[in-house]
């Protein structure tokens, strides 16, 4: 790995500062080893560009190895928020179709798509990382904020700290309070599990204070302690 360039790759992340460099890194190589970057729209994906994605992907893989992230190869990198089509059958059978514009998006067993202009300059959100906790949340099966634990941790725990916040959330929402969290996280529960998954690399301590249960989990999970 080139210093120079793993400098400019990772100058703007600075959760990345405190992390081991070495093993980071050595992660890193293996992860631009089995993914294949796809730019649309005429973007050039950069070295500079890929090392980036690739460092924030492998945080939440630090501790875990990167068979987390096997079986698929993709990541599809946007300029900018993409539109995707959506389409629901409602409890009547009416069938409902809209567009969504997205920032990113992970497909089960398929690429990971992503807006470069939301990874390289939107500071509220790390779309890498939310999607990357998608991706460990689907070896299970459908995401639903409960990926697979390890042996030794206890799913009541984790459905209870999780239940607890995600509808403590929810509701302070609908009171019109301001909230810590991207409103996005109130989407789902799968959504709340990668929106505070970034929160717990790049804000930790906060997570920690306000969410101390939830914090416990994700440190067991992702055998970290950021804070």
């Amino acid at each position: 790995m080139d210093e120079a360039l793993w400098l400019q790759a990772v100058k703007n992340l600075s959760f990345i500062e405190k992390l081991p460099a070495d093993k980071l890194k050595s992660l890193v190589l293996l992860f631009l080893a089995e993914k294949q970057f796809t730019g649309t729209h005429g973007l050039e994906v950069t070295d500079t560009m890929r090392v980036s994605i690739a460092a924030q992907a492998c945080v939440p893989i630090l501790e875990l190895g990167i068979d987390w992230y096997a079986g698929w190869s993709g990541i599809v990198v946007y300029p900018g928020d993409f539109r995707v089509r959506r389409s629901e059958l409602d409890e009547e059978g009416v069938m409902h179709e809209w567009e969504d514009e997205l920032a990113g998006e992970a497909m089960p067993g398929g690429p990971v798509v992503l807006s470069w202009d939301a990874a390289a300059h939107d500071a509220q959100i790390n779309v890498v990382i939310h999607e990357f906790a998608h991706k460990l949340d689907m070896l299970n099966g459908a995401a639903d904020g409960l990926p697979p634990l390890h042996a030794g941790m206890d799913r009541r725990a984790w459905v209870a700290a999780f239940e607890e916040a995600y509808q403590g959330f929810c509701d302070a929402l609908e009171r019109g309070k301001d909230t810590w969290l991207d409103p996005y996280a109130a989407e789902h529960p799968a959504e709340f599990f990668a929106v505070v998954s970034e929160k717990f690399f790049s804000d930790a301590r906060e997570t920690k204070r306000r969410y101390p249960d939830v914090y416990q989990q994700l440190k067991l999970f992702y055998r970290q302690d950021p804070a």
